[in-house]
């Protein structure tokens, strides 16, 4: 009976922390404010790209840059909505650093640092941990819930940009065509973003437990660990993605969400709190 109660009690106290947590990214303001970004960045890159497309591009000193036959390299825009999500796994513009290859979707999971970063953080700020921790909920609970409710933020930033793609495109006129790919295709590779979600949601949750109130550390931590995994998105997530990917993605962010979280927990515990 008595083991009973205190599965009961810690299922209790998990589900309180996890509706606080909640409540407390619905009425933070940088949540709507990171939100509102993640609308209208798709919008701006689509709005500029289209009046830069067809200009010639310049280096730094305002040179034209020429081909290798000489002539100058005209600025490429994007042909169509979905550019926006990636491309597919048999082209090779995921894996470039032009304009249409970085400025998409991607972008968004070292956007998700921020949120993770000031979530945690004002909370080690404050001094709100400690207390915490003193009173009721177990370090363990924490971890879950941070990562559990920054993953719902993130996959709200997810949905916002493409959200945002679509109301740009249809304002530049892009195409809305769906060439090599179906209806299908773009939702699993929406899917399989979100799958990703997780993982970097856990690795920028173990940043700002390692960073605690230093905000500024926990972003410079997290994104240059997400570096090393920015370019296996487009891999993963492909815009022709079928099931198979949406399992790989959900498969890894659980097990990066498990074994950094057993880590972020462990740091907890070693360290002090304030």
């Amino acid at each position: 009976m008595d083991k009973k109660f205190e599965k009961y009690e810690l299922k209790k106290s998990l589900s309180s922390m996890i509706s606080f947590d909640f409540k407390r990214l619905v009425v933070s303001k940088f949540f709507y404010i990171i939100i509102a970004c993640c609308l209208v960045a798709p919008i701006l890159i689509l709005v500029m790209t289209k009046m830069m497309e067809g200009s010639p591009m310049t280096d730094q000193n305002g040179n034209p840059i020429l081909d290798q036959f000489g002539n100058p390299v005209l600025m490429e825009g994007f042909k169509s909505v979905w550019q926006m999500l990636g491309s597919t796994s048999t082209s090779n513009s995921g894996m470039t650093m032009d304009l249409v290859g970085m400025c998409n979707i991607n972008m968004v999971f070292f956007a998700i640092s921020v949120l993770v970063g000031i979530f945690i953080a004002s909370e080690f700020r404050s001094g709100y941990v400690k207390n915490l921790f003193t009173l009721r909920s177990s370090k363990k609970e924490y971890v879950i819930s941070k990562t559990l409710v920054c993953f719902v933020g993130g996959a709200g930033m997810i949905i916002s940009f493409f959200v945002g793609s679509l109301i740009g495109g249809a304002i530049t006129s892009l195409s809305f065509e769906l060439v090599d790919i179906s209806l299908v295709n773009v939702i699993m590779c929406l899917l399989s973003k979100l799958g990703i979600v997780l993982v970097f949601t856990s690795i920028f949750v173990l940043a700002s437990v390692i960073s605690k109130e230093r905000l500024w550390m926990s972003l410079v931590a997290g994104l240059g660990i997400g570096m090393l995994l920015f370019m296996m998105i487009p891999i993963i997530s492909p815009l022709d993605a079928t099931m198979k990917n949406v399992v790989l993605s959900f498969v890894g962010g659980i097990l990066f969400a498990i074994g950094l979280g057993v880590i972020s927990n462990l740091i907890l515990k070693k360290v002090r709190l304030i």
